[in-house]
């Protein structure tokens, strides 16, 4: 072997390791308080009202995902659902909560609650979160965990008891990238926030051994993982979640 096939080769994968960089882009992050944090603005706008501002950290630690992305029907992608204030008022979406019982009502003197157009409202409240097990990304709170320890006892149903689908089995994502370990999915993780529904078979097909064209670039795009890492649940940045014999 010579040197200058050796330094050839190490070119080569310096190449290749710099276009799977740039091509693994990861999107800038807001700050943690931020993170989660989405305005809704389907027709808002439209009608000459402010968007409505909704934080998940504010609802997780109550209630699972399940609850609002199976039971109560939101969508996962922002602004596909088709909330309208009447709905709200007869107990659809945010009104099956927000009805002066369970949460202060749908009525004049609560509007600016939610119709604000302002992204930031209500993260003066953050400070609640301090003493939660933390992580170094997204919102820097480990929900996992804090669930798992007892600090939050998130309802997995609201109008009607909810016996989960069971399956424990990890899976193992073979990477086809030699600097980079395979990924873990862990099943029953998920099950604890979601419905087996929220994933199958829309976003991962079940039907065949594999989904096709699982690859980082495509959760880069939102598709896959990417659904709900870099928005709501921990964002890709933490490699070792999902991948945990990275170096």
């Amino acid at each position: 072997m010579t040197a200058d096939f050796i330094l050839r080769s190490a070119l080569l994968g310096l190449l290749v390791s710099t276009q799977a960089l740039a091509q693994w882009q990861l999107p800038p992050l807001p700050e943690p308080e931020l993170y989660g944090n989405i305005l809704i603005n389907r027709t808002s706008t439209k009608n000459g009202v402010l968007p409505a501002t909704f934080s998940h950290w504010s609802h997780r630690s109550k209630y699972t995902c399940r609850v609002c992305h199976l039971e109560l029907e939101f969508n996962m992608a922002l602004n596909s659902t088709p909330i309208t204030e009447n709905k709200n008022k007869k107990g659809q979406y945010c009104g099956a909560c927000h009805n002066d019982k369970i949460a202060f009502g749908h009525n004049s003197k609560h509007c600016g609650k939610c119709h604000n157009g302002n992204i930031r409202y209500g993260i003066e409240n953050a400070d609640k979160l301090a003493d939660f097990p933390e992580t170094p990304f997204g919102n820097r709170i480990d929900w996992v965990k804090a669930m798992n320890t007892g600090l939050i006892k998130p309802a997995n149903y609201l109008n009607e008891q909810y016996e989960a689908v069971t399956f424990k089995k990890n899976l193992i994502l073979e990477s086809e990238w030699s600097m980079t370990p395979d990924a873990i999915f862990p099943h029953d993780v998920h099950e604890s926030w979601l419905d087996c529904s929220n994933c199958h078979p829309e976003i991962f097909n079940i039907k065949k051994k594999t989904t096709k064209h699982f690859a980082m670039s495509y959760i880069l795009d939102n598709k896959f993982c990417g659904v709900c890492h870099g928005k709501v649940a921990f964002p890709i940045d933490d490699c070792k979640r999902c991948h945990p014999k990275k170096k």
